[in-house]
């Protein structure tokens, strides 16, 4: 188990720069437990967060996009009742917020109408996508309602990040209080990830990101992975091309295939890719990346 007392901790390592204005989202719901799991350890390492996301499980909806409705059934888990407003939020919490669309529309109404509100006028800094339940690899990307997310979010103008992890289960963030769940162990170290991973990122002068791209995070099972130490992050690419010519590091220009990476044990892919088509970037695009989270990446 990853005990919680130790994800806070992780998590006040993060140095908290004046880019810290973060709306979090995601395709499994609101409510899920790994969402609110990433909403309490965002809130406790000092960033000013916003979760903004669908009221029901919209996996698999890639960039669909539609208005948002009133509900006509309960918000997942009954967390908000038939009848509900098409946008709407906690009762004790009006930082943690529904739509009832896909995701696509949630990180948007994060960006263009809640982020003014919360964030004083201000744009986000960045968008975190997910953690999403289960992986999203290769072209997977393209039905991937949390890579939809990040990609609009990036389309937007806003860094982002799509996070995905192998292990957890569709299940009520109230489930956390159970320690010793298989869902509650993967929320907490798929967060400790997530807060490191973030920390890395930020922690550079200049743009977050550069303009149009979007990361793909991809985390291993936690089965032999027991702790956030044991994992390692690793430059990856989407999809196989024996033809593409990419950055150069770890004494090649061939990226590994995510899909094949992950599989090796306790690793972290990362793959840099195209907001507009979800392809993988050139190797100038990918070299600003790798630049970027030197500190943080591993060979193979």
């Amino acid at each position: 188990m990853w005990p919680f007392s130790a994800i806070l901790a992780l998590a006040l390592l993060v140095v908290c720069d004046a880019r810290n204005k973060v709306i979090l989202t995601n395709d499994d719901g609101w409510a899920v437990a790994q969402i609110r799991a990433e909403y309490t350890a965002l809130k406790a390492a000092g960033f000013d967060v916003i979760l903004s996301a669908p009221a029901e499980n919209e996996s698999g909806t890639g960039s669909s996009t539609a208005t948002p409705t009133t509900l006509t059934i309960p918000c997942e888990f009954n967390t908000c009742a038939t009848g509900s407003p098409a946008e709407g939020s906690d009762a004790t919490d009006p930082r943690i917020n529904y739509v009832n669309s896909f995701p696509v529309d949630a990180v948007r109404f994060g960006i263009q109408t809640l982020a003014p509100k919360f964030f004083h006028g201000a744009k986000p800094d960045f968008v975190i996508s997910g953690t999403n339940i289960g992986n999203n690899l290769g072209s997977v990307v393209n039905i991937s309602g949390t890579v939809g997310a990040a990609s609009e979010a990036a389309l937007e103008g806003i860094p982002s990040i799509a996070f995905s992890g192998d292990t957890g289960s569709q299940v009520s963030f109230t489930t956390l209080n159970q320690t010793t769940a298989s869902s509650t162990e993967s929320a907490h170290i798929y967060t400790a990830l997530v807060l490191k991973f973030t920390h890395a990122l930020l922690n550079n002068r200049g743009a977050i990101l550069p303009a149009g791209i979007s990361l793909n995070v991809n985390f291993a099972s936690i089965s032999n992975c027991t702790s956030a130490a044991h994992y390692k992050f690793v430059l990856t690419r989407l999809t196989a091309d024996s033809g593409a010519i990419d950055v150069r590091t770890c004494g090649t220009n061939h990226l590994p295939v995510e899909s094949t990476e992950i599989a090796e044990g306790c690793i972290a892919t990362v793959s840099v890719f195209n907001a507009s088509n979800k392809a993988d970037v050139n190797a100038a695009t990918q070299a600003v990346v790798l630049h970027k989270l030197t500190s943080l990446l591993s060979c193979p």
